[in-house]
């Protein structure tokens, strides 16, 4: 038998975070229990998920929870693990939209529902719907948001991009698609990731083509679409937006990366 201080001391990457999962421990807990010696089969566990992080599988999947914005999220092998990036689509729905009242949106490739779940906690009143083509990935996002919200609050679809909507009208249709070219030499460190949740066509644009091409059925005059992107997409994105769309504008994610694009749709 091995002690939590004998573990502790060991070198391999996230020891004290994976130990403190396999005990059901805090940090603090841990070192005040440094002569605890772990059993069989808690040995065995802590063995099996310090060889699976040695191999590159995210810590998120091991604790099967993420931090995104100002909540912490149930995750799985069948959602992406949210991304910092991916808090921009947040603050920018929050300085765009913060006045607005009983707004109607639509967030389309939910995963986990990290986006639905921060807007409605946000913004109570507003009526949202997320989709996602994974039945396993909206399980996920049901329970998100029975830990997060308390209630369901949010009316969840099974539908490949908008084929299983009807033709309600949104405010605002927001999204972060797959959008990572197939064959994308990064791919390789996100082999653990759902596939389907990442790629997108040769050129990672075909989801995001899907989305900008069918929105303006489902857009409210004078309604909005945000969507987040590849770093080098912003040009090709604003070129598919301006047939239907103008006041377009690109932000930036905190490391200087053009990252999300909104664009509201013509009066015509």
């Amino acid at each position: 038998m091995t002690s939590v201080k004998e573990h502790l001391l060991r070198n391999e990457e996230d020891i004290q975070r994976i130990l403190s999962i396999v005990l059901s421990k805090t940090t603090a807990e841990l070192y005040a229990s440094g002569d605890y010696e772990l059993s069989t089969s808690e040995e065995r566990l802590l063995e099996d998920l310090v060889s699976k992080r040695s191999k590159g599988y995210p810590f998120a999947y091991i604790a099967k929870t993420q931090g995104f914005y100002e909540h912490e999220f149930i995750v799985s092998e069948d959602v992406l693990i949210p991304r910092p990036e991916t808090e921009l689509l947040i603050e920018i729905v929050k300085a765009k939209f913060t006045d607005k009242n009983n707004f109607k949106v639509l967030d389309m490739g939910t995963g986990s529902g990290i986006i639905a779940i921060s807007l409605k906690s946000i913004f109570k009143d507003w009526s949202i719907t997320a989709t996602d083509i994974s039945e396993k990935a909206l399980n996920i996002a049901r329970q998100n948001i029975e830990k997060i919200l308390s209630s369901k609050g949010i009316d969840l679809y099974l539908s490949d991009w908008f084929n299983e909507l009807s033709h309600q009208k949104y405010n605002l249709i927001i999204s972060n698609p797959p959008y990572i070219a197939e064959g994308d030499k990064h791919l390789k460190d996100l082999e653990y990731e759902p596939i389907s949740a990442l790629t997108s066509g040769k050129d990672g644009m075909d989801s995001i083509n899907n989305i900008i091409n069918n929105a303006p059925k489902f857009l409210e005059k004078g309604g909005f679409l945000l969507l987040e992107h590849g770093y080098d997409q912003a040009n090709a994105v604003r070129d598919l937006l301006e047939k239907d769309f103008h006041n377009i504008k690109n932000y930036q994610d905190l490391s200087g990366n053009d990252r999300a694009t909104i664009a509201q749709i013509k009066i015509f």
